[in-house]
């Protein structure tokens, strides 16, 4: 299928025949950097254009002693938050609602290397901050080697409470008692016997799948063809000028925080502008914490956090607007 093509090519190299060399998941490796998000990228957790990216999660009997790679996200960031001194666990179960092809979810389901991995997880540092990183598989296949190593496309990112609560809940309402229904019903048709599916029953089922597909596809339009990905610089800057833009005008405020929120999450990116917006973006969640009671309400310690922010970016940034905040909120 087109769809699984398209999934990150730059992740296939990575992973080919065992080759990906990741360092060790102590909490010395990772403590240095300022952001989750940092993490993410310098890591190289996802695809060079922010995309999932691959990783085995099955080597194949013949290489069964081999360590599966799909567990790398979920180690790093458990990592990053131990060297913080926080309490990483398990926020919301992932349904996989991103992997379109039933046969690949139910193939992936039945891996604990793909399973112990997947969903969102919540950080809560010992200085009071918290973060959330939502891992969710894309697609899965087989690697074209000729080995029976099979790989998952993983999409790594970082998300508010807000954000993870919406595609969670979003996700888990396609597991409906109507849609289980047409699931029970369909194998009850096949009188399907085995209750595992095996790699070589699902590339099977793909390929009796791919011969029912008589009608040719459309061509697609030629604006749909040229889609722009945002790099993580992008995202961060736009985050950044919206929630400015609403904070001076004095309107969406909770909005214009969760966002500052965001584009501060995103850590000091590589970039002429990007430390100056990861600093601006420190202020503002500051000034949400200290000035907007809709937003610092719902933390319990909101001064104490707007402090911690602001004397990170003045010790570490030098950052002037951050040392004259400190010195009002004395």
């Amino acid at each position: 299928m087109n769809f699984r093509t398209i999934i990150l090519i730059g992740g296939v190299g990575i992973a080919l025949h065992g080759c990906t060399s990741i360092d060790s998941f102590n909490s010395d490796s990772v403590k240095n950097f300022t952001s989750p998000q940092e993490l993410i990228v310098q890591k190289n957790i996802n695809a060079a254009n922010g995309r999932a990216k691959e990783y085995v999660y099955s080597w194949g009997s013949k290489q069964s002693n081999k360590e599966p790679q799909s567990l790398y996200p979920r180690k790093h960031l458990n990592s990053y938050c131990s060297a913080k001194h926080g309490k990483f666990s398990v926020l919301h179960k992932s349904s996989m609602s991103l992997v379109k092809n039933q046969w690949d979810k139910k193939l992936l389901s039945t891996y604990s290397s793909v399973k112990q991995g997947i969903g969102a997880y919540k950080c809560v540092q010992s200085d009071g901050q918290s973060w959330i990183v939502s891992i969710e598989p894309v697609a899965e296949r087989k690697l074209d080697d000729g080995s029976d190593a099979r790989m998952v496309a993983l999409q790594t990112k970082i998300m508010t409470a807000l954000d993870a609560q919406k595609f969670y809940s979003s996700a888990n309402s396609s597991n409906t008692p109507a849609a289980k229904k047409t699931t029970v019903n369909n194998q009850t048709a096949k009188n399907t016997t085995s209750k595992t599916t095996t790699p070589k029953e699902v590339e099977i089922k793909k390929e009796v799948e791919a011969k029912k597909e008589t009608k040719p596809m459309p061509p697609l339009p030629v604006k749909q063809a040229a889609q722009v990905v945002e790099t993580p610089q992008q995202q961060q800057l736009k985050y950044y000028v919206s929630a400015r833009r609403d904070l001076n005008k004095g309107t969406n405020q909770v909005a214009a925080c969760n966002n500052a929120q965001r584009a501060y999450n995103y850590g000091k990116l590589h970039g002429s502008n990007a430390a100056n917006v990861y600093a601006e973006s420190g202020v503002l969640v500051a000034r949400c914490l200290t000035s907007i009671p809709s937003y610092s309400s719902r933390f319990s310690n909101s001064k104490g956090q707007a402090v911690k922010i602001l004397q990170n970016l003045a010790n570490n940034h030098n950052h002037a607007g951050a040392k004259h905040m400190l010195n009002q909120l004395k």
